[in-house]
């Protein structure tokens, strides 16, 4: 069956999604069409296609014990020197977020993989660009602001023309406001970069 790329993550809703996808695109950022807005909770990860039933049962499960909590975007931040990325930051529902990805990649599940960097929930709105406009956009996003119930997050696969396509929702059950409805391992502190 040949290997997949998955991604999972809580969608950006509208209008904020296409607004701030438009604003990576003019930006000069070429992936930008080919990237829904969102904060990843499993980055970009190569599996065997035999084991998607398994990883899907996996997240309806996580998703279920979880219920809805408020996210907020304000200001930006940047993973610079260490990474070329500008960011909208979370400055509410990070918690949430960070629980979450915990249990997504939890040692015992099929989305087991350690991270290059340590989590920090954000929205990507410039990477790999030239400084000049990595700088524009952490200027002309430093007074973005949007908020939204999160109700749950999305699987999604790379095609192999780079698109990100969304495979299924998973909706949040009835557990505790983003937390786990029974208690699992505590999640790393986030690390805050600008």
């Amino acid at each position: 069956m040949g290997t997949v790329t998955l991604g999972v993550s809580i969608a950006v809703p509208e209008p904020y999604g296409s607004q701030l996808q438009e604003r990576r695109a003019g930006f000069g950022d070429v992936a930008a069409h080919g990237i829904p807005t969102h904060v990843t909770l499993v980055p970009p990860t190569e599996v065997e296609a035999e084991r998607l039933p398994a990883i899907g049962a996996h997240l309806a499960g996580v998703a279920a014990g979880f219920r809805a909590f408020r996210m907020r975007l304000g200001g930006t931040g940047t993973f610079r020197p260490l990474s070329p990325v500008v960011f909208v930051q979370v400055v509410e529902g990070a918690a949430g977020c960070t629980r979450l990805q915990n249990e997504l990649r939890a040692p015992e599940g099929p989305l087991d993989r350690r991270l290059a960097f340590p989590y920090h929930p954000h929205v990507t709105v410039a990477h790999g660009i030239s400084e000049e406009a990595m700088d524009l956009a952490f200027e002309a996003l430093a007074g973005y602001a949007a908020d939204w119930v999160c109700e749950g997050f999305a699987l999604y696969e790379q095609g192999s023309d780079g698109v990100w396509r969304k495979l299924r929702e998973y909706p949040f059950g009835s557990g505790p406001a983003g937390v786990p409805a029974q208690p699992g391992p505590r999640a790393d502190e986030t690390v805050r970069r600008s």
